[in-house]
């Protein structure tokens, strides 16, 4: 089915907007039973995870380096390593959540969080690509 240019752009940005949205539900939760600080830790991960979503959302492919080779093994490869590093940065963000709204300790999960940013974003700027 052929989507208008303007619907493509709109859909683009419908993910990061959903979890920007689940962050100020998540954290009004929290800041409603009395967790201010949890409720900003938990509301800060899920905005940085819709930054990353909507910074990567114009990316059409991935570029490839001569640490994985070349040809169809390379991008195999790159792909496996990029889903491997979605799928955990899901699984962490996931886990904060959790933990925050159990009013368990969230520290591991902002440590894990806080690791995967920054490794992203060095990673991007030392890559040459502009953010």
């Amino acid at each position: 089915m052929w989507m208008a240019p303007e619907n493509r752009s709109l859909a683009r940005w419908a993910v990061p907007g959903i979890v920007l949205a689940a962050g100020v539900v998540v954290g009004a939760v929290l800041a409603a039973d009395g967790r201010t600080g949890t409720a900003l830790v938990a509301l800060a991960a899920l905005a940085g995870y819709a930054a990353y979503l909507a910074y990567r959302r114009n990316e059409p492919t991935l570029p490839i380096g001569e640490g994985f080779g070349s040809g169809t093994r390379a991008r195999a490869h790159l792909r496996a390593a990029a889903t491997t590093g979605d799928v955990l940065t899901v699984a962490v963000i996931g886990g904060l959540v959790v933990q925050a709204l159990r009013g368990g300790d969230i520290t591991p999960y902002v440590w894990l969080a806080a690791i995967a940013g920054a490794t992203y974003l060095l990673s991007a700027f030392a890559s040459g690509r502009s953010l």
